[in-house]
């Protein structure tokens, strides 16, 4: 089924546009697949990202923070990198080109998730503390961006590098993985006093 990929909002579109059209931000990005393209850059797919917060209260679901939004720049035929925004109190602004694996794993979990029976909204699931990025696949397609939260129907699909016993490009329920990434980053137990 086709995802139904949320609008990125116009100020977010812009500043990434703004950045690519400027000599200056384009030559000084720590990506050469970007500095090297050849033709005109394009910036598309927008995926929102979301930082993922660990349940209060066990049992209960996660929940999803909207922290920026990520484009694919394309240069001709292939993605040549990652356009970021941010969200800061005056609105979305312009925060780096990125590129490296999740690039790829990026546009291969997209593939995945087309191929899966229903219809999702994609968006991007940061897990911090475990240096993890998973594409939520969220089971309200017509919900929100800004606001959308987890929900027990919800999938997630670890990108590639995961951290070590996830295992990259499956699809997990939401209810399944999310328990298994609070208790990693859960802080360790006291000690008790040494005798």
């Amino acid at each position: 089924m086709p995802l139904l990929v949320p609008p990125a909002p116009a100020p977010a579109l812009l500043s990434v546009l703004a950045a690519l059209s400027s000599p200056t931000a384009v030559l000084e990005a720590r990506t050469p697949a970007l500095r090297t393209a050849e033709g005109p850059l394009a910036a598309e797919h927008p995926l929102p990202v979301h930082v993922f917060e660990p349940a209060a209260v066990p049992g209960a679901l996660p929940q999803a923070r909207l922290t920026g939004w990520r484009f694919h720049i394309r240069a001709g035929a292939r993605v040549a990198a990652a356009g970021e925004t941010v969200v800061t109190p005056d609105g979305w602004v312009f925060s780096r080109f990125s590129e490296g694996p999740f690039l790829v794993s990026i546009e291969r979990a997209l593939l995945q998730a087309e191929a899966l029976p229903a219809t999702y909204q994609p968006h991007l699931l940061s897990v911090p503390g475990l240096y993890m990025l998973a594409l939520w696949l969220h089971c309200d397609a017509r919900a929100e961006a800004a606001t959308a939260q987890p929900d027990p129907d919800d999938l997630l699909v670890p990108l590639a590098p995961a951290p070590p016993g996830i295992a990259s490009h499956r699809v997990h329920r939401l209810t399944e993985l999310a328990p298994a990434l609070s208790v990693r980053l859960a802080p360790p137990p006291l000690m008790g006093s040494p005798a």
